[in-house]
Parts: structure tokens; C-alpha cells; sequence
């Protein structure tokens, strides 16, 4: 656009800001979220992301930020249908239903090409100096979900389903590693069959 002042041509630069952006940004974020629940925050690379979500490095910085906030966007994008999953189990008629179903959900392995695993578990467990801030939010998540089910299994025992000598909050700590061991197992290949016996074994643990 040009504009004449002094009887000079000055040209302004039209700002881009506000401009719809030339790609989905739900489909990229989608994308990424897929990529880090295969190879985690540390196994994958900037370069990796970029070709996956189809778009360059300034598009990337510009809609997401860096790969930490992107990271941080998609396991929000993860977090969504796993706390509903997680809260559908809590609400249901006994602590004891609860458990069972979130146990079995856990060992439930999605065929065809959905990534394996829980984000929580493997995004990232070990990795360097650089990734702390990640692995402390995920050990955090992982720890929150670990409260919510003490805290269902404590208004269990309050209702009379567990025996007073029962401990909810070491309970919640066993089906909490249980179903994270289930994650690390469906990682490594085991079958659904396979992991099904393991919750039946796990299930047997039940105060009674």
C-alpha cells in the first residue's frame, strides 16, 4: 500500500498479523503428539517434528514456540481424553469396579499403527540436564493420577470395602505401578492377551 507525504512515495508494509495461517495447526499439533509418544521428548529432534507436521522451523516457533511449549501443548492434547478416561473409572459404584476398570483400560493395545505406551511413562523418564523441567512435569501427572485414586480408594474404605488394616495410599501407589508397568510392557511388544493375565494377577492383590 502506498501513501504520499512531502510529495514522497513511502511505501508501509503491511503487517501479517492476524493473517490465517497456511496450515492446520490441530492436524501439526496432532502430528507432534504422535511423534512424542513414539520416541519420546529427547528422541525427537526439531528436524524430525518439522517433517512430520509439515511445516519449517519459523512456522513451528511462530504457532508453538519452542519444542518444550510444544511438547508442554501436546501433552495437554494427550492429557484431555486420558483424564476422562481416568475420571469415567473413578466414578464408578465401587473402589473396587474403579480399579478394575482402569487396570484393564491399561492393558488394552489399540492395533494398527497407534502408538504404544502411556506419554506420561515413556516421554521421558531419563534424559539430560535439558529435559528436567519435562520429566519433573511428567513425574508430577503421574503423581496427581496416583492422589486421585488414593483418594478413591479411601472413600472406599470409608464405605466399608476395604479392611481397616488396608493402607489406600500404598494401595494407590501398587495399581499406580502396575498400570505404568503395563505401559512399559506394551511398549515392548506384549500382546493385549498378555497383559490382560498380568491385571488378572495384579487383581488378586485386592484387600479383602
Amino acid at each position: 500500500m502506498l501513501f504520499i507525504l512531502n510529495g514522497m512515495e513511502i511505501e508501509k508494509k503491511i503487517s501479517t498479523k492476524g493473517r490465517p495461517r497456511a496450515f492446520d495447526a490441530d492436524k501439526a499439533l496432532d502430528s507432534a503428539l504422535d511423534l512424542f509418544r513414539r520416541k519420546g521428548y529427547e528422541g525427537t529432534s526439531l528436524t524430525d517434528l518439522t517433517e512430520a507436521m509439515g511445516i519449517n522451523r519459523p512456522s513451528l516457533y511462530a504457532a508453538f514456540g519452542n519444542k518444550e511449549e510444544l511438547f508442554q501443548k501436546a501433552l495437554e492434547r494427550y492429557l484431555g481424553p486420558a483424564t476422562c478416561f481416568l475420571n469415567q473409572c473413578l466414578s464408578q459404584p465401587t473402589a473396587k469396579a474403579a480399579i478394575e476398570m482402569l487396570m484393564y483400560g491399561a492393558a488394552e493395545v489399540r492395533e494398527g499403527d497407534c502408538p504404544r505406551g502411556c506419554l506420561l511413562v515413556k516421554g521421558a523418564l531419563t534424559g539430560s540436564e535439558d529435559s528436567s523441567a519435562i520429566q519433573q512435569e511428567l513425574a508430577a501427572q503421574r503423581a496427581a493420577n496416583e492422589v486421585l485414586i488414593r483418594k478413591r480408594l479411601e472413600q472406599g474404605k470409608a464405605e466399608g470395602e476395604l479392611p481397616e488394616d488396608c493402607d489406600p495410599a500404598d494401595l494407590a501407589r501398587y495399581f499406580s505401578t502396575i498400570q505404568q508397568g503395563l505401559s512399559v510392557q506394551a511398549v515392548g511388544g506384549a500382546t493385549q492377551e498378555e497383559l490382560t493375565r498380568i491385571v488378572k494377577i495384579a487383581l488378586r492383590a485386592w484387600p479383602t
